[in-house]
């Protein structure tokens, strides 16, 4: 994870989301649009160039009561509009076994 104070150069290959974790219990959350937390992965706001991602996570950090630490994760759009986790990191953060999913290059 980097911090998102080192993230000034923000470079993303995909769509991508802002995660973090919520405070009072840890467990993940997704900046939406509505510039709020939601632990459901398909109320996130989806970026998808360098400027949104640096505006949101910027946004995010600066909600430092709802959530702590967060940062861009890349997420996969299905053509039905579902949103996936994008790397077996983010994956394991959301459903917390690796027992039955498969690996990623």
């Amino acid at each position: 994870m980097t911090s998102p104070l080192e993230q000034k150069k923000i470079k993303i290959a995909g769509p991508s989301v802002v995660t973090a974790n919520r405070t009072w219990d840890g467990i993940v959350v997704y900046r939406t649009a509505a510039k709020s937390w939601s632990a459901d992965l398909s109320e996130a706001a989806i970026v998808r160039n360098s400027d949104e991602a640096k505006a949101l996570l910027a946004e995010s950090v600066a909600d430092d009561v709802g959530a702590i630490g967060p940062y861009i994760a890349p997420v996969q759009v299905g053509a039905d509009g579902n949103i996936e986790p994008g790397n077996l990191r983010e994956q394991i953060r959301r459903t917390g076994v690796t027992i039955g999913q498969s690996a990623q290059a």
